[in-house]
């Protein structure tokens, strides 16, 4: 290797070192944060899913995000029940609910920045229920996108469901 090809490969590799060091270090405060998986946003709130859903879903809506699909899981998989035996719902979850929702302007924005992160259009949350307590679970597309020309527009839809999420679980 001619001395300018080692200079080279020692550039690509220090670059990849600092990428590298610059992800842990930007990573640092949410892998401390102690609120379990930074790629989930996670609510809970002392109410059953019959006294949030409605208002979540409408709120949803307000902020431009419709609803475009809403899977029922906790009735899908009831059917296995007797299949699956013990290994059926071993965390005595009451409900399972989902919301499948997308506000086309963000589609649009995504697909011209990065068509590779339209696997987020549309988004989705789930809810699940035990004891009483309704737990909103909304997967961070910041967090996968991090390296994508549209991380910025994900960090603005995210803190808009995050915020319609708090809203609503009040």
């Amino acid at each position: 290797m001619t001395g300018t090809g080692m200079i080279c490969a020692g550039m690509r590799s220090g670059k990849l070192i600092f990428q590298l060091l610059a992800l842990f270090i930007l990573l640092q405060p949410v892998v401390h944060a102690g609120d379990g998986n930074p790629g989930v946003y996670k609510q809970t709130v002392d109410k059953p899913v019959s006294a949030i859903y409605d208002k979540l879903y409408k709120s949803l809506e307000d902020a431009r995000f419709y609803v475009v699909f809403e899977p029922d899981i906790g009735k899908n998989i009831s059917r296995f029940a007797e299949k699956w035996g013990d290994d059926y719902n071993q965390n005595n979850l009451s409900e399972m609910r989902s919301m499948v929702f997308c506000n086309g302007w963000y589609a649009n924005k995504v697909s011209n920045l990065d068509p590779d992160m339209l696997g987020f259009c549309p988004l989705h949350l789930t809810l699940a229920e035990r004891d009483g307590k309704t737990t909103v679970l909304f997967n961070r597309p910041s967090v996968v996108a991090i390296n994508s020309p549209a991380r910025e527009l994900f960090v603005q839809i995210e803190s808009e469901v995050i915020a319609v999420i708090k809203s609503a679980m009040k």
